[in-house]
């Protein structure tokens, strides 16, 4: 087996390992908002519902982004695969970025709210 062919199999790996966790997580992600309706937490189940899906789709794309750094730097890279990786990984940046501030609903640079002011927690108001 020839190192291309390793470098190529691990890229595969990594892009099977961001699809799966997509999948998997989205199908956690239902299971848990469906428990989560039917008890006391009721009230948070569409929320916990974003907040894990984003949480699954965050992770693969991250994986993602590894099988696509592997795949580019394995070989002798041109510099339109090179410009090619840049759009990806800052596409893939942004989608991230956006996703994280949707779940956690603050800036990366703002604190973390504490427990007792969450909304929903059981000492918040």
């Amino acid at each position: 087996m020839r190192f291309e062919d390793i470098v190529d199999l691990a890229a595969q790996l990594f892009e099977a390992s961001g699809v799966a966790a997509m999948v998997v997580g989205a199908l956690v992600s239902v299971v848990f908002a469906v428990r989560d309706a039917r008890g006391p937490l009721r009230v948070n189940a569409y929320r916990m519902l974003r907040h894990y899906l984003g949480r699954a789709i965050l992770l693969g794309l991250e994986l993602l982004v590894a099988a696509d750094i592997i795949r580019t730097v394995a070989g002798a890279p041109t510099l339109r695969q090179v410009v090619i990786l840049g759009l990806i990984v800052l596409i893939r940046t942004f989608l991230s970025f956006t996703l994280e501030v949707e779940i956690d609903g603050r800036w990366p640079w703002q604190p973390r709210p504490r427990e007792e002011d969450r909304p929903g927690s059981p000492r918040g108001k």
